[in-house]
């Protein structure tokens, strides 16, 4: 994670998002939605994919209760997914996946991630990467229902 400096802006853009939770709440016209939930500690998750008219994610929302791991993380992904292709949105699940599996050695390159990159340090704590995931595997399997 590098600095104490970067580690100290990384737990804010968590918190923030925690608090503002971009995409937060259930839109009508989804093409697939998907229930998750931990049954480790109780977070839970409903995320909805939408499509633009060429096939693209138009966006996520999403609804969910738990820890602010997990709600900054489904609020990380929405920012993330808007616009990519479905097979751009894999690449970015396997990217963010292989970063919670390096128990903090991150990934070569994040910058796909963006913000959510911020949660790399999650990847320390094994119980905590299953917040992380949350809302990110609600999403793969959105983009498997919709297929």
């Amino acid at each position: 994670m590098g600095s104490p400096e970067l580690a100290s802006l990384y737990q804010q853009v968590i918190l923030d998002h925690s608090k503002r939770k971009n995409g937060f709440g259930l839109l009508d016209g989804a093409a697939a939605e998907s229930h998750q939930l931990n049954p480790t500690c109780g977070d839970e998750i409903t995320l909805r994919l939408h499509l633009a008219d060429d096939d693209t994610i138009e966006r996520i929302s999403w609804e969910g209760a738990g820890c602010s791991i997990s709600m900054a993380s489904a609020s990380l992904l929405h920012d993330v997914v808007a616009g990519l292709t479905r097979e751009e949105a894999r690449d970015r699940i396997a990217l963010f996946r292989e970063m919670m599996r390096s128990k903090g050695a991150g990934v070569e390159d994040d910058e796909p991630l963006g913000d959510a990159a911020a949660l790399e340090g999650v990847s320390r704590y094994v119980a905590r990467v299953k917040c992380a995931m949350l809302g990110w595997v609600a999403f793969e399997d959105t983009l498997t229902l919709s297929s």
